[in-house]
């Protein structure tokens, strides 16, 4: 069984810094890419960054600049640094596997999401 599970989420002042962490675990064989995405109340779920197997990166215009994806790919894990966090980067990240290979199926994969409050 397959599961990605984020940690690090909280609540930090406006300038402040937070660093997530995302790892999948399981019988995987191969992860094509992972990002984090965030959901805000009232918004629709939006990309922040992504990593992928062969090494490239991007990132939302609202972040660039603040904040960093990173990998570690034997550990199937990909982490998030944020510096210089703003009012508006409050939302529920989630961290999602996409083409995650087993033995038995390839499907992407959501983490259950952890809180980002970022206060003023």
């Amino acid at each position: 069984q397959v599961q990605v599970v984020e940690s690090g989420g909280g609540l930090v002042q406006a300038g402040g810094s937070l660093r997530l962490s995302c790892a999948a675990s399981g019988w995987i064989l191969s992860i094509n890419a992972m990002g984090w995405y965030r959901q805000a109340p009232g918004k629709a779920r939006e990309l922040v960054a992504r990593f992928t197997s062969s090494g490239s990166t991007m990132y939302a215009d609202s972040v660039k600049g603040r904040i960093t994806i990173s990998s570690d790919n034997a550990k199937n894990s990909v982490y998030l640094q944020m510096n210089s966090l703003k009012p508006e980067d409050t939302a529920v990240y989630y961290c999602k596997a996409d083409g995650l290979a087993t033995a038995w199926s390839l499907r992407d994969y959501w983490g259950q999401g952890t809180q980002v409050t970022v206060s003023s």
